[in-house]
């Protein structure tokens, strides 16, 4: 009895043993087989994250490329907006050039225009004590003649001041210009041609500064033409008519020797 039992329970222990063995041996597989999985699957969240990095830096990559192309167009931008810039200030500057040249243009033919009008214009002066108004041309040949006449030469002075009394017959230098053209006359001996111009400023300005100067050279002339009678009557007239000039004073010592 106790050896079958004892055989039975060595039987039982055996089983549970070998039960025991195949757990362990089965739980052994499942544990692999977990662990293959655990394997795989990490193996494929690793060659995802690959793939997504990859796929990041492929799309950096482009969006690098496309940022430096937009860098580069907006490089090019600003490289034309500076030559613009550039090219505006120098057509700024070349129309500050412009304008100051046409302002000095402006001012050029201002200046022109006035002198044309000074040179047009009537000026005022002042002869033998009247005033008068003459043209600028008319001032400039009168003068020009009196140099003739002050520097001696009485032929060229009396033909550029009988030019002048032709010219300007109804000039306000008139009558002081028939005094010296009578007086350039008389040294050049035309006597008859210088008293009748000295009559001449007599007829037409008789209260004229010169006049008891044209008088008493009338008297010269009448003189030398061997007028002794017409000499003494000019005196005489000169004295009645200008009685305090200095001429007057001049005239009585020729009347007093001529008689």
């Amino acid at each position: 009895m106790q050896s079958t039992s004892g055989r039975g329970l060595s039987q039982c222990l055996v089983m549970a043993g070998l039960a025991l063995s195949l757990g362990i041996a089965q739980a052994g597989l499942l544990d692999d087989d977990e662990a293959r999985r655990a394997i795989l699957d990490l193996r494929q969240r690793l060659e995802n994250s690959n793939n997504t990095h990859t796929n990041s830096i492929k799309a950096l990559s482009e969006e690098n490329v496309q940022l430096r192309r937009s860098l580069l167009d907006l490089q090019n931008q600003m490289d034309g907006l500076r030559a613009d810039i550039s090219k505006g200030r120098g057509q700024q500057e070349q129309l500050a050039r412009d304008l100051s040249e046409l302002q000095q243009r402006h001012k050029d033919v201002l200046a022109g225009l006035d002198e044309r009008f000074r040179k047009i214009e009537p000026i005022k002066v002042t002869v033998d004590g009247r005033e008068f108004s003459v043209e600028v041309a008319e001032k400039r040949d009168y003068e020009q003649a009196l140099e003739v006449f002050r520097k001696g030469d009485f032929a060229a002075a009396r033909l550029v001041l009988l030019a002048f009394v032709q010219r300007y017959a109804q000039s306000g230098y008139l009558p002081t210009a028939l005094f010296w053209l009578g007086n350039a006359e008389y040294a050049t001996k035309d006597y008859k041609e210088s008293m009748a111009h000295f009559r001449q400023l007599l007829t037409l300005a008789p209260a004229h500064a010169r006049a008891a100067e044209a008088m008493l050279a009338i008297s010269n002339v009448q003189q030398e033409l061997k007028d002794a009678k017409g000499a003494r009557k000019t005196l005489e007239d000169l004295v009645k008519t200008h009685p305090d000039s200095e001429t007057a004073q001049a005239a009585k010592d020729r009347l007093a020797r001529l008689r």
